[in-house]
């Protein structure tokens, strides 16, 4: 480009070489950089600091931001509701704290007051079109195959005393007697994915819960036959002949010791090898399928032999009263002898040992008994879907007291819980050797220093690892830091 000169005089060339430099500057606009570490360390260190905008956490959007867009919840424009769904994962706590971490964490400004407004108007706009984008995304991954559904109710408590009209004192799940509570109803599909929920009074009684939300269900979506499955808690006869009265098929837990001693001393007499069925015939509609399994008569003889030892303990240590003497548990083995005298009913005990590895399903189904109960041995995945919105979203103790602000907070939660079932399956489609928890726990190590070039004032990120985890969650997903 340029010829600056030449010459053997070292006193000009070391002029020539300035000249040259001072070209070189000029047309490639660069910034004098002084090699001389030891001389220039502080203006080195000047220039980079001031180079740095901010260091914010990026894991939990680069991850779970991509996961929020796929499942379709980008399709509700508000940023706020994003964050507060993503935060629920990484950082479920109150709406206040909440927000202290968008804000020290994630350099995302929100007020308490801005927050609150926007769940005051948030549950009535949201929550068909998330029940919707679940039931879409659902059936995509599904195959379309949404024939099979399960329902149950849990309990959510709050931190409060006074009772209103949603909040009420009940049976608590949880043992939180004393605490106003809500009852929370939840369908999931196969595989435990969130399809639609419902809030009901807290001392709603749980089994006229499911007959509202199935038919709600079935209307919304569309969809003509439909399997429900549930626990025996919810069902007694009135329920299941609402159920039949409507079409309803159903696949429910029996309570087998409670049906008429007709049934009973036709079970007492079955002889069942491991996995087999015996199949009674209850009505023109309805069967009842009992199952014996080998490995639940075990559980059950162990559960029974120390139910026994803790009333032999407790017996001989006299904390035993007549309050123990109900059929809570294995209360039931102890009976009054005169006035006062307790005592262990060991015959009662040992006919007890009739029922070991006997479980009854009743249905008006026509499917045959291994469908049945492998289709029923699946409802463990609606308890595991409450236990994680409990211990790892946090969804209670529930601190908000309008009732609009507490649906909000639902709705969020079933976002959360949807988002946190979709990381779950997308983690085992990869063959990810990291856990869900662990992958939640790396997310919130993954930080993002965002960079103004010092001459065409261009801003960046730049995604900082430091560890072969990071870099391996990264590559999972195929993300590039920068």
């Amino acid at each position: 480009m340029k010829t600056i000169g030449s010459t053997k005089d070292p006193e000009r060339l070391s002029v020539l070489r300035k000249l040259a430099k001072e070209f070189i500057d000029s047309q490639t606009n660069q910034l004098p950089l002084d090699l001389n570490i030891a001389d220039s360390r502080s203006d080195w260190f000047n220039l980079v600091r001031s180079s740095i905008q901010f260091v914010h956490l990026v894991g939990p959007e680069l991850i779970l931001g991509r996961l929020f867009n796929e499942i379709g919840f980008d399709q509700i424009s508000d940023q706020l509701f994003r964050h507060l769904t993503i935060s629920r994962i990484i950082y479920p706590s109150s709406k206040l704290k909440t927000i202290r971490y968008l804000m020290e964490y994630e350099m995302k400004s929100y007020s308490v007051d801005q927050v609150y407004r926007y769940m005051d108007k948030l549950e009535d706009r949201l929550k068909q079109k998330v029940e919707q984008i679940s039931f879409d995304h659902t059936c995509t991954i599904l195959n379309g195959e949404m024939n099979v559904v399960f329902y149950d109710v849990t309990t959510i408590y709050f931190e409060a005393e006074k009772e209103d009209d949603l909040r009420i004192t009940g049976f608590s799940k949880e043992g939180k007697h004393k605490h106003p509570q809500i009852l929370l109803g939840l369908l999931v599909s196969m595989d435990g994915y969130p399809l639609a929920y419902q809030i009901f009074e807290g001392n709603k009684y749980e089994g006229h819960t499911m007959l509202t939300v199935i038919e709600q269900f079935k209307l919304r979506f569309k969809i003509d036959r439909l399997v429900i499955i549930a626990d025996s808690g919810l069902m007694n006869n009135k329920n299941i002949d609402e159920l039949i009265g409507t079409g309803q098929e159903f696949i429910i837990g029996a309570r087998i010791k409670s049906e008429s001693k007709l049934i009973k001393d036709q079970i007492k007499e079955l002889a069942l090898k491991n996995k087999k069925t015996f199949v009674i015939k209850k009505s023109d509609e309805v069967r009842l399928v009992v199952a014996y399994s080998q490995s639940r008569a075990k559980k059950d003889a162990f559960n029974r032999k120390r139910g026994l030892q803790r009333l032999e303990d407790s017996l001989a240590k006299g904390k035993l009263t007549k309050s123990n003497i109900n059929n809570r548990g294995y209360n039931k083995y102890l009976k009054l002898k005169g006035s006062i005298n307790i005592s262990i009913d060991y015959e009662k005990y040992e006919q007890d040992a009739r029922w070991d590895g006997l479980k009854g399903y009743i249905t008006n189904t026509s499917l045959n008994s291994k469908t049945l109960i492998n289709s029923y041995n699946e409802l463990w995945q609606i308890e595991k879907a409450f236990r994680i919105s409990k211990t790892d979203l946090k969804i209670r103790p529930v601190y908000h007291r309008i009732e609009r602000r507490i649906k909000a907070h639902i709705c969020i939660s079933f976002v959360a819980y949807k988002l946190y079932k979709e990381l779950e399956r997308q983690l085992k489609l990869l063959n990810s050797k990291l856990s869900t928890q662990r992958t939640i726990e790396l997310m919130k190590t993954i930080y993002g220093i965002k960079i103004k070039h010092p001459v065409t004032q261009k801003s960046d990120t730049i995604i900082h690892t430091n560890n072969k985890d990071q870099k391996y969650l990264l590559e999972l997903f195929k993300i590039k830091p920068g």
